[in-house]
Formats: structure tokens, C-alpha cells, sequence
């Protein structure tokens, strides 16, 4: 593994992203259905649409995007997404890494943990939800931490990959046994339980991509 996120790298952690949701943008609209619209999994579809889209040119060599315009391009287009507050939250994730990646040609394991720092303080701006209130929040603070912990241990890209996605993917699971206290959700209350968030499993699957993209 490289000791940093280049341009390639990062074009291959969003065409695995892509790929993880796809596989599974049914199971999310299925988790969806117990209290929302049922329709996470296809908005989730519409966001890899855009985030293809973006990564497709320099997948050609048709253009020379950089990491911060890449992570601009694909946060600003997610925004554009139609499906409630999921745009909005991942759109200011992305964007938010681009702010930290701005002037830099690569990510080493500290900046890529900054910029997912960066990119969690974006969506704190748009929702207050909060680790408990089963929400994407459940499985991105528990991510971002488990990177940064990983970074400064001495971590490469990869390893703070992996602690992350495993980190996304125990708090995506711990939203099982929480109520819902933000979007739809919340109307159901106590019946929510039981039943895994869609918008924090959707965080799991994305880290799970990331790894498989740079693997």
C-alpha cells in the first residue's frame, strides 16, 4: 500500500464505495421502509451515479483533476441529490474533505484522518444529531475517530482505512437497539428498534469500499 492517497488511489476508494452500494442499495431501501420512504437505496444510487460520473474522466486520463477538485466535484454534485437530508449529509462530507485536502497532491495517513475530520465537521453543520439518536452520525463519528486513533498510532493509508470501516460497521450494527430521534423515523418511535439506520449503514458500506478500492 502507498504511504499516501494519491489521485488513483482516491479515484479507486470512490469506484469501491460505488460499488458497495450498489450491491446493496436494496437492502437499504429495505431498512428504509421501517419508518422512512423506503427510498435510501435508490437515492444512495443516484449519489454513486454522480460520484461516477465525476471520477469517470480521470479514470480516462480525459482530464487532471486534483484530490481537493475531485472531493469538491463529488461533494457538490452529491448535494444536488433529490431523497431528503442523504444528499445534503454526504454532499458536506466530501466537501468537507476537499477543504482539508486543499494544496496537496496526496493524502498521507494523517491528512486522510484530517480530512475525514474535516468532512465530519461539514455534516455537523447541516444536522444536530448526535452518536445515540440512530442516524449516520452512529457510524461516521466512531469512523473518523477510529482514523484519527489509527493515524497517530503510525498507521499507513490503509490501515486507517480499515480501522475505520471496522469502526463504521460496529456503529452502523449498534443502531439495532436505538430509537430514532431525527427524520421520519422518529414518528415510529419505540418501533423503530430493532431495525439497523439505512443512512449509517450506507457510512459502512462506504469505508467498506474505500478499503476494497485501494486493496
Amino acid at each position: 500500500m502507498p504511504e499516501s492517497i494519491g489521485l488513483d488511489e482516491l479515484v479507486g476508494m470512490l469506484r469501491g464505495a460505488v460499488a458497495r452500494v450498489r450491491d446493496n442499495h436494496e437492502t437499504l431501501s429495505k431498512l428504509d421502509s421501517f419508518g422512512g420512504d423506503g427510498d435510501h437505496g435508490t437515492t444512495m444510487l443516484r449519489a454513486m451515479g454522480i460520484i461516477e460520473k465525476v471520477i469517470g474522466p480521470a479514470e480516462a486520463g480525459s482530464s487532471a483533476p486534483d484530490v481537493e477538485a475531485l472531493l469538491h466535484d463529488v461533494g457538490w454534485g452529491i448535494l444536488g441529490v433529490d431523497g431528503g437530508a442523504t444528499g445534503p449529509l454526504f454532499g458536506m462530507f466530501f466537501s468537507g474533505m476537499s477543504e482539508a485536502a486543499a494544496g496537496r497532491t496526496s493524502l498521507d495517513a494523517v491528512a486522510l484522518a484530517t480530512a475525514f475530520e474535516s468532512g465530519l465537521a461539514s455534516v455537523g453543520k447541516y444536522t444536530k444529531a448526535e452518536v445515540g439518536d440512530k442516524t449516520i452520525m452512529d457510524a461516521l463519528v466512531p469512523a473518523v475517530e477510529a482514523a484519527r486513533s489509527a493515524a497517530d498510532g503510525g498507521a499507513d493509508p490503509h490501515a486507517v482505512l480499515e480501522r475505520a470501516a471496522e469502526a463504521a460497521e460496529k456503529g452502523a450494527a449498534s443502531t439495532k437497539e436505538l430509537q430514532a430521534r431525527f427524520g421520519r423515523a422518529k414518528n415510529v418511535r419505540e418501533q423503530s428498534v430493532g431495525q439497523q439506520d439505512p443512512g449509517a449503514t450506507s457510512v459502512s458500506l462506504i469505508f467498506k469500499g474505500f478499503v476494497e478500492g485501494v486493496s
